[in-house]
C-alpha cells in the first residue's frame, strides 16, 4: 500500500481535496487535531492548544487512525496530515515535543509508514476563520515554512501544490503520483 500525507497550513483547501479524492474512490485517513479541537471545544475548552496535553491527544488519535488503515486493501491511501504536522504544530506552538511524538516519528520513519513524497498544498492567498482555526493569513505562511522545513529535516521531499480550484489541483495530484493509471478499489 502507498500511503501519502496531504499537508499544509490551516485553510490551503486540504479539507475539500481529500473529500474528492474519498470522491473519486482513494481511501483516506482524517486528519486528528481539528477533530481534537472541536471535541474539547465541545466540552466547553475554549482554546485546546493551550493546554498541556493537547499534542499529546494528537499524536493518540493519529495513532489510533494510522493503524486502523492499515488494514484496508486498498493501492493508495491519503493521509489528511501526519505525525510530522504534529511535530510541526508543537514547534509553531513553542511546545516542546512529547516524548510519545519523538516515539512516534521515529516509527513513522524507521518504519517508512508514508511515501518519501509529501504533498503539500500551498496557501490560498487567503484564510476563512473557523471555531478551530483562529489564526491570520500572515500565520498561515510562517505555519507553511514551518511544516515544509520540519518534513525536509525528517527527510521527506516536499511535493508543492500551487493554488487552484479543487479539480485542478486533484489532477495535478493525480498526474504527479501517476494515480490516474492506478486502480483505486
Amino acid at each position: 500500500m502507498k500511503r501519502y500525507v496531504l499537508t499544509g497550513a490551516p485553510g490551503a483547501g486540504k479539507t475539500a481535496i481529500i473529500r474528492q479524492l474519498e470522491l473519486d474512490g482513494f481511501s483516506v485517513i482524517e486528519e486528528a487535531a481539528t477533530d481534537v479541537i472541536a471535541l474539547w471545544q465541545a466540552q466547553g475548552i475554549a482554546e485546546p492548544w493551550t493546554r498541556p496535553d493537547f499534542i499529546d491527544a494528537i499524536v493518540s488519535l493519529q495513532q489510533t487512525r494510522e493503524r486502523k488503515g492499515a488494514w484496508l486493501p486498498d493501492l493508495v491511501q491519503f493521509h489528511d496530515r501526519s505525525v510530522v504536522c504534529t511535530a510541526a504544530l508543537a514547534d509553531y506552538l513553542r511546545i516542546p515535543r512529547p516524548q510519545n511524538l519523538v516515539r512516534e516519528l521515529h516509527r513513522v520513519r524507521t518504519e517508512n509508514v508514508f511515501q518519501g513524497s509529501v504533498l503539500l498544498l500551498r496557501n490560498l492567498g487567503f484564510i476563512t476563520p473557523t471555531e478551530a482555526r483562529r489564526i491570520t493569513y500572515e500565520e498561515t505562511v510562517r505555519f507553511e515554512q514551518i511544516h515544509e522545513r520540519t518534513y525536509r529535516d525528517l527527510g521527506f521531499e516536499i511535493i508543492s501544490i500551487g493554488p487552484a480550484s479543487v479539480p485542478d489541483r486533484v489532477r495535478e495530484i493525480k498526474r504527479l503520483l501517476y494515480l490516474d493509471r492506478v486502480e483505486t478499489n
